[in-house]
């Protein structure tokens, strides 16, 4: 598979970069799938295959074959792809649930800070704790979010192009 998106790529003439920069990946993982060390992503194989203009099957065996693909395999596969952006999409609402508790524990704290129980030890330390924990968790939830929340909009973009 690695060597038939090699050949596709050179026949566009097109380099490693320009094919990263066009599907928001490294250089290095183009080299990856090109050397066979790793595979692409199933919503990439699906944008692939539509960019070099070839049958999904053809990229998965790596070479060409006459005929279409049938409709079945590709809404098979467009299924399983559904399935994995419904994946995110429920762990980036499980993180945005997270975010939504430290930012109320955020303001919790800073409401108590300016009153007379923020004087007594036990609630000074209790509140110190709180506030913590609720910026490890923003700022775990931020990691997590940039990084997924700009590929599930990637996918969701391709879906909405293949299904219009």
């Amino acid at each position: 598979m690695g060597k038939f998106l090699k050949e596709l790529r050179k026949q566009k003439g097109l380099t490693q970069e320009q094919i990263a920069e066009k599907f928001n990946v490294s250089n290095r993982t183009i080299s990856r799938w090109e050397n066979g060390h790793n595979m692409p992503d199933l919503d990439i194989l699906i944008e692939l295959s539509d960019y070099y203009e070839v049958d999904l099957r053809e990229i998965l065996n790596g070479e060409r074959k006459s005929g279409d693909m049938d409709k079945e395999m590709k809404e098979t596969l467009l299924q399983a792809a559904d399935y994995t952006n419904t994946e995110a999409e429920r762990y980036n609402k499980r993180v945005r649930i997270c975010n939504g508790i430290a930012l109320f524990l955020i303001l919790v704290y800073i409401i108590i800070k300016d009153t007379s129980l923020y004087d007594n030890p036990t609630v000074m330390t209790g509140l110190d704790i709180v506030q913590g924990f609720a910026v490890g968790m923003l700022f775990v939830g931020l990691l997590y979010s940039s990084r997924y929340g700009a590929r599930i909009r990637a996918f969701k973009h391709r879906l909405i192009k293949r299904q219009g």
